[in-house]
């Protein structure tokens, strides 16, 4: 019990250093940019690929199933549409770009912390959670939603 209130309390205090003001600006700005390539520009192509193939499982899916003569012929496409915007592309690549960006953040850390890059930091009185997790955290908030616009549109043409 004693190590697990240790674990959450170290928590915490990283995210108090975390979400602190960065020291500069300009630094974190510059930090944002190469972030918001890395983890959201990278991550177009795969988000594009598997909403156009979950779209069009999706349309074979409701084709199959509801085969009726009563049923209008547009019903196909509203409900693959309905499907896509309220469940599946929030989700599904929510939890398919936690992966893949948070595979990707933990080999760069990981990495970082093997060659003593992140130590070198704090000798260098740079406060290494702030400078390092923090642009991630903001580039994920603000790309997230322009990547599931696009998983709507690509899951739909699909």
């Amino acid at each position: 019990m004693i190590k697990a209130l240790r674990t959450v309390g170290r928590y915490f205090m990283l995210m108090g250093r975390t979400f602190s003001r960065p020291e500069r600006m300009r630094m974190f700005f510059r930090q944002y940019l190469n972030e918001l390539e890395q983890l959201g520009v990278n991550s177009i192509g795969i988000v594009l690929l598997i909403s156009f193939f979950i779209g069009a499982v999706i349309t074979i899916q409701i084709k199959l199933n509801i085969e009726s003569p009563w049923m209008p012929r547009w019903t196909v496409g509203y409900v693959t549409r309905e499907i896509m915007l309220l469940e599946f592309s929030s989700s599904i690549m929510c939890l398919i770009l936690a992966g893949k960006v948070g595979s990707n953040i933990a080999s760069e850390l990981g990495t970082m912390r093997v060659t003593q890059q992140i130590d070198a930091l704090e000798i260098m009185g740079v406060n290494s959670a702030n400078y390092l997790i923090l642009p991630k955290i903001s580039a994920m908030v603000s790309v997230i939603p322009i990547l599931v616009t696009f998983s709507i549109f690509a899951g739909i043409i699909g």
